[in-house]
């Protein structure tokens, strides 16, 4: 069985990471998009970034993926520099990005079978399935399956190499809104179980609040952290009480979007 309890997370730190990139219409200059980024994750913490469109959010997860290097600062997993992809950083984006000719289980198997280890670890592929509740999924296609379901299939894949740290873009962005509350639990249930660190980057203040244990709010680009607010609430959460829609105000309000429709 799949150990539960037991903190499978390793600490990451961002130390002063600036990123820019070329700017196509203008040879010869660049764009900063992020400013001195600087942060740090206890083993084994649920931390969700925050911010307007185009401040970095995403760009920022791809350094610390390994598939993208800073100009400048330092990544780092534990003692460990980032200077590439690894397993043990996993990367969930908002497609699930499912191969439409490959089943549940060898959507789940494929990470197994790029490292070449899918011999030794075959059995965790059963376990994993039944972790994300598709036990009875484990011969359906992608085109079987609900949104919610494709998600937890990208969250069984990139588990199943035991991530020091996995990294959250919008992964339920695309789901609609009594999905994504259910997802929501369900990535909690998985966290608890594993206690791998966890960053989310989502655009949804009620989501951040239900699910982190801070939150990391990011100014316009170039992206720098503007703010951190620590989520004393106890889980489970009730996202209508008193204390959970006065911590929503007091962000939308830090935000500059309270009382008016704003893409954070």
């Amino acid at each position: 069985m799949v150990m539960t309890n037991v903190a499978a997370g390793s600490a990451l730190r961002v130390d002063e990471v600036r990123k820019s990139f070329a700017v196509p219409d203008a040879p010869g200059t660049r764009r900063l998009v992020l400013d001195g980024i600087s942060f740090s994750m206890a083993a084994g913490e649920l931390v969700s970034l925050v911010g307007p469109s185009g401040c970095g959010k995403s760009t920022l997860l791809r350094l610390i993926a390994g598939l993208d290097l800073p100009d400048a600062g330092d990544l780092l997993v534990g003692e460990e520099e980032i200077l590439g992809p690894s397993a043990e950083r996993g990367l969930v984006f908002q497609d699930p990005n499912l191969f439409p000719w490959l089943t549940v289980r060898r959507n789940i198997e494929a990470g197994l079978v790029a490292r070449g280890v899918l011999h030794e670890k075959r059995h965790e592929v059963d376990e994993f399935t039944r972790l994300v509740g598709l036990g009875a999924f484990g011969s359906a296609y992608p085109h079987h399956l609900s949104g919610g379901m494709s998600q937890r299939v990208a969250l069984a894949r990139a588990l199943i190499n035991h991530p020091k740290v996995l990294l959250l873009d919008e992964p339920l962005g695309a789901l609609d809104a009594f999905t994504r509350m259910r997802m929501q639990d369900e990535v909690l249930r998985l966290w608890e179980n594993r206690r791998t660190t966890m960053l989310l980057v989502t655009h949804d203040i009620d989501e951040a609040i239900y699910m982190s244990d801070r939150i990391l709010v990011m100014t316009r680009a170039p992206g720098r952290i503007d703010r951190t607010i620590d989520i004393k609430l106890l889980r489970p959460r009730d996202r209508t009480s008193d204390s959970f829609l006065r911590l929503r105000s007091q962000i939308l309000e830090h935000l500059h979007f309270a009382g008016k429709a704003a893409d954070v």
